[in-house]
């Protein structure tokens, strides 16, 4: 039939171009699981319909150093909002609820000799990419491009780290990555040696201030489609930037278990993984699910949070917990 002919190009599509893989939109709109699990699925409580499996391939478990790749035109007010929710992860001594009790979640993972995802995780090495060298209007091989061009600059290049670098290609509002909105704030990926001379674990994640800020930087934008919905303050007063923190949670959470597509995620084809953060979209407290967020922290402002870092407030989506087989964070009641 002419819905299964197209069922099969958009597989093939899918899997030439990675457009399903590891991608993620945080909210309106249904659950990454939905389409594995359906309907009946209950996002926060339930392990009856989620068989996240380990495929046996490697995890991060060496020292975990993300080097941010800032493509276009940012303000250094929007880096250090980034910079101190990456630095946060590993750093003790924030208030609870905390990014780095968020983490441990994520810790949890192993792989086949009992290794854990590493604690660490620590900024490394930053590289602009002012100019837009790729253009404004991006494709998924592009990213590669431009983390190309970034370990083979003329000057401070990026270190070439396989074992523990996470490359985090970060775009400014004013550029356009395919499928943004649509059907993605962000993905993960690793790069082909064809393109980029190594293989590294990867992650791509776009400012939608100006594009779609009612849909990746949700809930401190609303859609215009629905009518009456009022918008929560950002913590860091920047509606772009505290959106994206969320997706990069999210990618760092599943780049950190399922680096290449072969390690931890649910469903029996990697061309279509449902990842530890994919079962959570939409989650930050406890109750979520559904058409709810969850109960989330509000500070003297008035701002939506749900974890502290080091010196500034965020608010991250929950990650599937393997122990007891639903979403949990650190703002959770009953921790």
């Amino acid at each position: 039939s002419p819905a299964k002919v197209e069922a099969v190009l958009c597989v093939v599509v899918l899997f030439l171009f990675c457009s399903r893989v590891a991608c993620w939109r945080p909210w309106p709109g249904s659950n990454s699981s939905d389409l594995l699990y359906g309907a009946s699925k209950k996002f926060e409580g339930s392990s009856e319909f989620v068989h996240l499996r380990y495929h046996m391939g490697p995890i991060l478990t060496a020292n975990i150093t993300v080097y941010p790749i800032w493509y276009g035109a940012w303000l250094p007010a929007q880096k250090r909002i980034i910079r101190e929710f990456i630095a946060s992860i590993s750093a003790s001594g924030a208030s609870t609820p905390s990014v780095q009790g968020w983490w441990k979640t994520v810790q949890l993972y192993t792989d086949q000799t009992g290794a854990n995802v590493s604690r660490t995780v620590v900024l490394g090495q930053e590289k602009n990419d002012r100019f837009y060298s790729q253009g404004k209007s991006l494709t998924r091989l592009s990213a590669q491009s431009i983390i190309k061009s970034a370990v083979n600059a003329t000057t401070r290049p990026l270190p070439i780290n396989p074992r523990g670098g996470v490359y985090l290609v970060l775009t400014a509002a004013d550029v356009y990555m395919e499928n943004f909105c649509n059907n993605v704030c962000g993905f993960h990926y690793f790069t082909f040696p064809s393109i980029v001379g190594y293989t590294l674990p990867f992650a791509w994640v776009g400012n939608s201030a100006k594009f779609c800020p009612g849909v990746c930087a949700y809930p401190f934008s609303v859609p215009d489609y629905i009518p009456g919905a009022k918008a929560m303050k950002s913590p860091n007063e920047d509606v772009g930037v505290d959106g994206m923190i969320s997706v990069i949670g999210h990618e760092l959470a599943e780049i950190s278990t399922d680096p290449f597509v072969n390690a931890w995620f649910a469903g029996e084809d990697p061309v279509f993984p449902v990842e530890i953060a994919d079962l959570c979209e939409g989650i930050y407290g406890t109750g979520g699910g559904g058409s709810y967020t969850g109960q989330m922290l509000n500070d003297g402002d008035g701002a939506t949070y749900n974890m502290n870092g080091m010196r500034r407030r965020y608010l991250v989506q929950w990650i599937w917990n393997r122990d007891v087989n639903y979403c949990t964070g650190p703002n959770a009641l009953d921790q």
